[in-house]
C-alpha cells in the first residue's frame, strides 16, 4: 500500500467519524433542532498536586504514574529522621520549662516566708514607734526592708509565670513538630488517577514542590465556548450530552455546572476561523460522579468530543443524543 493511499484512507476515517458526531445531533442530518447548543470541547478533570507543607528529603512514592487511587490512599512518605530529633529536643524543652517553674515556685515560697517575717516586724516597728520606744531611724529600716520583701516576693511570682509561658511555648513547639511528622504521609485528597510522578526517592523537595499530580476523577467535564445569543439564555443546571469521538454512537449526560460572567474571545484550539472570530463565553458541562464511579478505570481525560446543550427545558432530546454507554461495552 503506497504511501498517498494510506494517507487517503485514514482522512476518509476521520471524515466518517465526524459525520458519524454530526448525524447523532441533529435530526435528518440538518441542524439541530430549536432549543439546543452545540459546541466542541475535550474531556477534562481537576489536578491536584501532591506536595509536602514543608521542605524534605523524599522517603517512599507509592503510586506510579497512570495508576488508580482512592481517596485516602497513602502516596508519599516524606523522611522524618530530622523532624524526629527535632521533636526530642522540643520536649527537653518542655521538661526543662517545668524544671524552671518547679525552681521559681520554691523560690516563691521562700520569699513568701520573708515578706511575711518583714510585714510582721514592720508592724511592730509600727506600734513600738507610736508609743515612742523606737527611734524614726529604726522605724524606716523596717519599712524599707518590709518593701523590699514584698518586691522580691512580686519578682518570684513574675518568674513563676515566665516559667509558665515557656512551657506553653514549648509544648507548641512539640505539637508543630508533631503535626509536621503526620503531614509528612501524604494522602490522596480525591479518587483520582496519578498524572505525573514529578520526584523520587531520596530527592529533596521545597515546600510545596510536588511529588504527584493527580487528576481528580470526581470532577470531570467538558468546556465549550457558545456565543452570546445561547449562552445568555442557559441557567445553570441546564441537561447536556457529551458525545465523544471514540464513542460516537452513544451520548454521556451531564449538566452545567459553571458559564462564565465574561465573554472573551474563542481559544486558539477552536478549529475554525470564523469560530475564533466570535466573543463567547465560556460553558462547563459536567459529569454527574455517579457515572464516574462506575466508570472510573475507563476514565481518560483529552478524550475530544462536542456537548449538546438543551436551552429549553420544554424541548425534547433527540432519539440519538438518548442511547447510553451499554455496561456490556466495558466488560
Amino acid at each position: 500500500m503506497t504511501k498517498s493511499v494510506r494517507i487517503f484512507i485514514a482522512m476518509a476515517a476521520l471524515l466518517l467519524t465526524g459525520v458519524a458526531v454530526f448525524l447523532l445531533t441533529s435530526e435528518n442530518g440538518d441542524e439541530l433542532p430549536a432549543g439546543f447548543a452545540r459546541g466542541n470541547g475535550r474531556i477534562e478533570a481537576e489536578q491536584v498536586e501532591i506536595a509536602p507543607t514543608i521542605a524534605g528529603r523524599v522517603a517512599k512514592v507509592m503510586a506510579a504514574e497512570g495508576s488508580l487511587v482512592k481517596a485516602g490512599d497513602a502516596l508519599v512518605e516524606m523522611d522524618t529522621d530530622e523532624l524526629a530529633a527535632a521533636l526530642d529536643r522540643a520536649k527537653a524543652q518542655v521538661a526543662l520549662a517545668r524544671q524552671t517553674k518547679a525552681e521559681s515556685e520554691a523560690v516563691v515560697v521562700q520569699r513568701q516566708s520573708e515578706q511575711r517575717r518583714a510585714e510582721h516586724e514592720y508592724d511592730r516597728a509600727a506600734a513600738l514607734l507610736a508609743g515612742q520606744n523606737i527611734s524614726e531611724a529604726v522605724f524606716e529600716e523596717r519599712e524599707t526592708s518590709h518593701q523590699v520583701a514584698e518586691a522580691v516576693l512580686g519578682a518570684a511570682k513574675a518568674r513563676v509565670a515566665t516559667a509558665d509561658s515557656q512551657i506553653a511555648a514549648a509544648e507548641a513547639g512539640v505539637r508543630v513538630i508533631e503535626a509536621q511528622i503526620e503531614d509528612s504521609s501524604l494522602f490522596a485528597p480525591v479518587s483520582g488517577r496519578v498524572l505525573y510522578r514529578l520526584a523520587e526517592p531520596a530527592e529533596v523537595v521545597e515546600a510545596g514542590g510536588p511529588i504527584l499530580t493527580l487528576l481528580s476523577l470526581e470532577n470531570v467535564y467538558m468546556e465549550v465556548f457558545l456565543p452570546a445569543r445561547e449562552a445568555g439564555l442557559l441557567p445553570i443546571g441546564a441537561e447536556a450530552r457529551i458525545v465523544l469521538d471514540a464513542l460516537p454512537d452513544y451520548a454521556i449526560p451531564a449538566t452545567v455546572t459553571f458559564i462564565s460572567p465574561e465573554a472573551q474571545f474563542t481559544p486558539k484550539q477552536v478549529e475554525t476561523m470564523d469560530e475564533r472570530e466570535q466573543l463567547v463565553f465560556r460553558v462547563r458541562v459536567r459529569i454527574p460522579e455517579e457515572l464516574i464511579a462506575s466508570r472510573i478505570e475507563h476514565v481518560k481525560t483529552g478524550l475530544r468530543g462536542i456537548a449538546v446543550i438543551r436551552i429549553n427545558a420544554s424541548t425534547e432530546w433527540p432519539e440519538a443524543l438518548e442511547r447510553r454507554i451499554p455496561p456490556e461495552l466495558f466488560e
